[in-house]
């Protein structure tokens, strides 16, 4: 049923639910939070940019998207085929480029030169870990890709341009921009909000705190190093864990009512499941959705989100040659 609504139309059914939470609770204490749906919300995404994509083919302009895997891991394949499953469905031309594990660094820069002359090639993706029995130096490798293709937004160039607050002018990366839009669907205004991000990695926390940041947002980042988090996290309207440990953030940690997004993905031992573990998430699910106002799953929140937002990234860059090419 949520997936019949537009986008503003299922932020304005969250507040609804919310406000229906929040009259059921016992003893002035809420029951329960809203889950975010990030499965929901990739489904309306996507949706939105297979139109944009159908106008375009009448100016004869497909976006296309090339990854490129270095060697043969399990997970990375799980990935790419989840992203080329996306694509397909929104009209994108993707590719996958596999190089074997024997491969060199000054082959692999050499590829992305290669891609990065191609101009039928509107996004290209350097799929993380770098899965070679040589030496790879990945700031270099993914600092190689042209800044107009880097649609993961992993480049110095396009992180110097978020960390500046040039939104319009660069390619944010994909899982903070997922979490920005599943904030956005719980209808609660980033602006003037206390956050707080756990984590600061290139890929999750220190981009989705400039991203908070220039969305009006004050902002504190906790790190390995950050002295009581618990306490920081009591004060924060908006949570975004991106840790890397799993089941970190308890639900006493947090402000009643809080919009809480968890980016981790982790597994742990579960006897009673067929592969013997589970995955969850950097937040103890069970005691935080006893207090959070709002709170995305794991599986099924911020993952389909990234991958949405990595087709959003190429449907903006084919729209950008267009636009250029118009001029």
């Amino acid at each position: 049923m949520i997936a019949q609504w537009s986008c503003g139309g299922l932020s304005v059914m969250l507040a609804l639910l919310r406000h229906l939470t929040l009259s059921c609770c016992y003893g002035g204490r809420r029951s329960i939070a809203t889950i975010i749906s990030g499965n929901q919300t990739a489904k309306l995404v996507r949706e939105r940019l297979k139109k944009e994509v159908d106008k375009m083919k009448t100016s004869k302009v497909i976006p296309s998207l090339l990854v490129l895997q270095v060697g043969n891991r399990e997970d990375s394949n799980l990935y790419i085929s989840s992203k080329m499953k996306a694509a397909a469905e929104v009209g994108i031309e993707a590719a996958h480029v596999r190089l074997p594990n024997t491969v060199t660094q000054d082959e692999v820069l050499r590829t992305i030169a290669s891609v990065n002359e191609d101009a039928s090639v509107h996004g290209l993706i350097v799929q993380l870990p770098l899965d070679s029995v040589n030496r790879m130096d990945v700031e270099l490798v993914t600092n190689a890709v042209s800044p107009l293709k880097d649609v993961d937004g992993l480049s110095c160039i396009n992180a110097g341009k978020l960390s500046r607050g040039d939104l319009n002018y660069c390619y944010i990366p994909c899982t903070p921009n997922g979490c920005m839009e599943l904030i956005r669907q719980t209808g609660v205004s980033v602006a003037g909000k206390h956050a707080v991000v756990i984590g600061r990695s290139k890929i999750v926390g220190a981009p989705m705190h400039d991203l908070l940041l220039w969305n009006h947002a004050t902002v504190t980042t906790c790190h390995s190093k950050t002295h009581d988090i618990a306490k920081h996290v009591g004060r924060a309207d908006i949570v975004v864990v991106g840790a890397g440990r799993a089941e970190m953030v308890q639900g006493d940690w947090l402000k009643e009512g809080c919009v809480l997004i968890d980016c981790g993905i982790n597994h742990v031992a579960d006897g009673s499941k067929p592969s013997g573990k589970r995955v969850v998430g950097d937040v103890h699910f069970a005691s935080a959705y006893q207090r959070a106002g709002f709170i995305t799953p794991v599986p099924g929140g911020v993952g389909p989100m990234t991958v949405a937002m990595l087709m959003q990234n190429t449907v903006l860059s084919a729209q950008r040659v267009l636009t250029s090419a118009a001029v």
